[in-house]
């Protein structure tokens, strides 16, 4: 009983696997702190896809600045080497479903929601 296609899911990856997830990709830039490699079960660990350093370290996840970290997140995935990852997720979500992971706490004010949206596009 699987998901379906073009489903993504959002989740934090240090929540258990669930048959659901489909392909689990870890979207962000540093491996999750005190997960274990084996016990993530990723499919595919995408580094390409996470917000650059300089913009994580300018959005601090401050809720005001979601708007704006959302227009300059999306503008870094328009470009390489995002670009091409974001090719590849496509071609996993339409085999469905896709599950996009993050070990951030605040899923909905993350860069997850925006790839989210910007995949579903």
């Amino acid at each position: 009983m699987g998901g379906h296609r073009g489903e993504i899911r959002q989740r934090r990856v240090y929540e258990e696997p669930e048959a659901a997830d489909g392909v689990r990709v870890l979207v962000d830039r540093l491996w999750p702190r005190g997960l274990a490699k084996d016990a993530a079960r990723l499919d595919e660990w995408c580094k390409d896809v996470a917000p650059s350093k300089e913009l994580r370290t300018w959005y601090g996840h401050r809720p005001e600045r979601y708007e704006e970290f959302a227009e300059r997140y999306r503008a870094e995935l328009a470009a390489a080497p995002a670009e091409e990852a974001l090719g590849r997720l496509r071609e996993y979500a339409a085999a469905g479903p896709l599950t996009l992971l993050t070990a951030t706490k605040g899923v909905e004010f993350s860069h997850v929601t925006v790839l989210a949206e910007v995949l579903g596009e």
